[in-house]
């Protein structure tokens, strides 16, 4: 029987040459014909039996040499045998010889040059059937191989191309590449998971070791005292230690811990420290929201954060060290032990640190004073422990003092939660709803150990908002204020020397235009007795203090300041189909004024007319970028400062200190809120180095912010703020305000270098002062405007104080002449005390802190809404 095994053989035939002698008509010769590898074509029956080797008698000009067979059994390459002559016609007959071998042979094309060459593949076994009868003749193609099938290149139809070529080797590289970084990245994604296992496996016997440092006990004797400094001067030390008392297990009521895990974490009894399904409901409300709106820390996970004092390290490695540590502390504490020292370690605002101070600062007046010793966390009432753990949340947003409306708002959504989830009854919960939240007079905060309290509590929060009650009260921070000692003791002292004994209050905000940097502030008389700051919280109705925003708007629409109004009592359409009734402030009316008339004058009918021609939105708009974050409303009234809710001084101080700046709206990094103003330059220690970098936004344009500087600086030159004039000759503008009934009176105003309000009033509700200003109502041109004019000169002095004027001696005089003092403003080019020019300020005296002055080109603007109210104020 016939083998299956064959083998490749070589035959010579002619292959054209690229520059071959048959173009010179020559004969071709041996270097002409190129041996070939091919699979031979299968010959006759007949032939084949008649054909077992190669003629002897072959052309022996028409053979060449072939490659030899190696050791390593390398086909052989034959000639091919020619008709015998008896035969007649020489007829050429290709050799079928042997069987096919299991081997691969590649030949190159011929050198450029010429001649033939044969090269041997590597060998690569193979078993195929044997070939059948071709069923056709062959024909040889343009390079004297025979045409076969799709094989290509003598490959019968079917079989796999060769894998000789550049095409080949290109393939083989290409596909060797990949497996290469394939086998690469396994063996990556291996080390991978090994190091991901490894670490986490680390990292869960690391944090067994941290265990003992989460007790309150050692918490607590670890802690350091934070301090806030201004400039090199120490004035506050924030000690929550000092305050602070620890409680056990057994020693918190019970209707405190269900209140705080109603609202915190309702799932607590039922995780081990970290809440997947709580994850999960968070991830799904964020995503719907597009927005973070859920948390989804357990109260194990907030305990250990307040432990390590992390919060502003909120890594991922650091989340999964903490989950790590959550997961441990309820293998190693009972559920109980971690909600009661997670109490422990919560700050309830208004300087309550832990549940124990905060049960006794909110609560231990109503209940005739608390003992030492005695434990007042350990029985209360559901609205009490309701309100408590709705502060948790934001200490500042939920105070009961400065935001009672929201603080009595989120006490009554934890009631809900509690009925919900069967931890009071229907009964207790309508009881507890009509609670009222304990007012300013109840409540007890510990006295701050602060030479400026209502400045430092204001920081304070600002510190636990943005670092966490551990590290602020723990962690031994250095926190360098915005805050001037020399100038907050002069402002004092200005409020202290107009405000008579037994009247109205006030308050005052000084703000640095090129920074935005608050540098006094004085909230009341006395923080032990009236801990309400009004400069950061009393949103008191403005008057007519808001009419500038009317004026910028007017002049950003390009109304000139000449145009002329008609000054009378008017009854305005406001476009719903109501009639605005204005009035002037005493009846007082000029028949025809200009805008800048008005302006000084503080017309009512006027800016009336004004801001419905420009629109209230539009007003409310302009005073959101300026800096007034409180939603104004926008209904008629708001034309003359009729709001439904009020602005606070520093909002207006700092919002006016835009115009001071021309347009730019300036803030930092650190600010209290976004693009406000800033209280905080630096915070080191405890791990964290933060420093304060200045930020600025374009509220309205350049040209505006002139022309309403000019406009302004009417009020105190001829208008009703002259009593604010310093009498110094440099630059000064404001506005003043005056409130229905002299409820409120304002003024703010500023210079090259500090935008200043001043409130006057009184804190705890809108009283009447129609006889406090020497038998005379309390209008914004009395007390304000005075004491405002007090403090810039106040501020005047300081800053000779610290950049003396050199004075020039007086020089000899002339016979028969008067001898002249030189004083400051000798001929040596010496500035004026004021250190200004006659342009409103584009010189700037000396910085007293020593920062390059600038000029007053920047500032920045920030964010206001709307609301409705009528409130006819006068024109002041």
């Amino acid at each position: 029987m016939r083998s299956t095994r064959e083998t490749w053989e070589w035959e010579t035939v002619e292959r054209a040459r690229p520059r071959s002698r048959a173009a010179d008509g020559t004969e071709a010769t041996a270097e002409d014909v190129q041996a070939v590898a091919r699979r031979p074509q299968r010959a006759s029956r007949a032939e084949a039996g008649r054909v077992t080797q190669p003629s002897a008698s072959a052309d022996p000009g028409r053979s060449r040499r072939a490659g030899a067979d190696t050791g390593g059994g390398a086909a052989r390459a034959t000639a091919p045998t020619a008709e015998r002559a008896s035969g007649g016609r020489a007829r050429r007959e290709r050799a079928l010889r042997g069987r096919l071998a299991e081997l691969q042979l590649e030949v190159t094309a011929a050198p450029a040059s010429g001649g033939a060459e044969v090269v041997a593949l590597r060998e690569e076994p193979m078993t195929r059937p044997e070939p059948g009868p071709p069923s056709g003749p062959q024909v040889a193609d343009g390079d004297g191989r025979p045409s076969g099938g799709r094989g290509g290149g003598g490959q019968p139809p079917g079989s796999d191309p060769p894998t000789g070529g550049r095409r080949g080797r290109r393939g083989n590289v290409r596909r060797a590449t990949r497996l290469r970084w394939v086998r690469v990245g396994l063996v990556l994604a291996g080390l991978g998971v090994l190091g991901m296992i490894s670490t986490v496996f680390g990292m869960m016997m690391a944090v067994a070791s941290e265990l003992p440092r989460l007790d309150n006990q050692a918490e607590f004797r670890a802690a350091q005292n934070s301090s806030l400094f201004a400039g090199k001067r120490q004035v506050a030390k924030l000690t929550g230690n000092k305050n602070r008392i620890l409680r056990g297990e057994g020693d918190v009521s019970p209707m405190i811990e269900n209140a705080v895990i109603a609202i915190e974490d309702r799932r607590f009894f039922e995780h081990d420290g970290i809440d997947a399904r709580g994850i999960a409901r968070a991830l799904w409300a964020d995503v719907k929201r597009g927005e973070a709106v859920q948390g989804a820390s357990t109260i194990t996970q907030q305990f250990v954060k307040n432990a390590l004092v992390a919060q502003e390290q909120r890594t991922i490695f650091q989340k999964l060290r903490e989950a790590a540590l959550a997961y441990h502390l309820e293998r190693q504490w009972s559920k109980r032990k971690v909600l009661t020292q997670y109490l422990n370690t919560v700050y309830f605002g208004n300087g309550a640190y832990g549940i124990e101070s905060a049960v006794r600062t909110y609560f231990g007046k109503s209940r005739g004073g608390v003992t030492r010793n005695e434990s007042a966390a350990a029985e209360v009432e559901p609205h009490e422990a309701a309100l408590l753990a709705g502060v948790i949340a934001s200490p500042y947003a939920y105070d009961p003092i400065q935001s009672p409306k929201a603080a009595r708002q989120r006490r009554n959504v934890v009631l809900a939660r509690m009925l919900e989830q069967d931890m009071i009854t229907r009964a207790e919960y309508r009881e507890s709803i009509d609670e009222a939240v304990p007012a300013e007079g109840d409540i007890d905060p510990p006295k701050p150990d602060s030479e400026v309290p209502y400045f430092s509590t204001w920081v304070t929060q600002q510190l636990v908002e943005r670092y966490g009650a551990g590290k602020v009260f723990g962690g031994g921070l250095k926190v360098q204020t915005t805050l001037d000692a020399d100038l907050q003791r002069r402002a004092e002292e200005s409020v202290a020397s107009r405000m008579p004994d037994g009247g109205p209050t006030a308050s005052l905000v000084a703000i640095e235009n090129k920074t935005g940097a608050v540098k006094a502030m004085v909230g009341g008389d006395n923080f032990v007795e009236e801990p309400f700051n009004v400069a950061t919280n009393g949103q008191r109705q403005p008057g007519s203090a808001l009419k500038p925003f009317t004026l910028v708007t007017a002049l950003e629409q390009g109304i000139s300041p000449d145009r002329t109004y008609a000054s009378q009592k008017k009854f305005l359409d406001t476009g719903d189909g109501g009639k605005f009734e204005v009035n002037n402030y005493e009846d007082k009316y000029s028949g025809v004024t200009s805008l800048r008339g008005a302006t000084a004058e503080s017309d009512n009918s006027v800016f009336a007319e004004l801001g419905l021609e420009v629109g209230t939105k539009n007003i409310a708009r302009t005073a959101r970028a300026m800096g007034i974050s409180t939603p104004l409303s926008t209904n008629a009234a708001m034309t003359l400062g009729g709001l439904e809710q009020g602005v606070t001084p520093l909002e207006l101080a700092y919002a006016y200190s835009t115009i001071a700046n021309r347009g730019r709206r300036r803030s930092g990094t650190l600010a209290a809120s976004d693009m406000g103003p800033v209280a905080i330059e630096s915070v080191k220690g405890g791990g964290t180095s933060d420093r304060n970098r200045s930020r600025e936004r374009r509220a309205f344009s350049r040209d505006t912010g002139e022309e309403a500087r000019e406009l302004l600086r009417g009020v105190i030159t001829s208008g009703t703020g002259a009593a604010a004039d310093p009498g110094t000759g440099e630059f000064v503008a404001g506005k003043t305000g005056t409130t229905e009934n002299y409820g409120d009176a304002w003024f703010v105003g500023f210079n090259d270098r500090y935008t200043i309000a001043v409130w006057v009033g009184h804190p705890d509700r809108i009283r009447p002062m129609k006889t406090e200003f020497n038998g005379q109502p309390v209008a914004g041109g009395t007390y304000p405007a005075q004491i405002w004019r007090d403090f810039m000169l106040a501020v005047d002095r300081l800053d000779q104080e610290r950049n003396p004027r050199p004075v020039v001696p007086e020089a000899p005089a002339a016979p028969g002449l008067e001898t002249q003092s030189t004083g400051t403003e000798a001929a040596s080019g010496t500035e004026s005390p004021a250190g200004t020019e006659s342009d409103y300020g584009e010189q700037q005296s000396s910085d007293y802190s020593g920062s390059a002055s600038e000029e007053s080109e920047d500032s920045v603007g920030a964010a206001t809404d709307s609301t409705d109210s009528e409130d006819s104020s006068d024109g002041y």
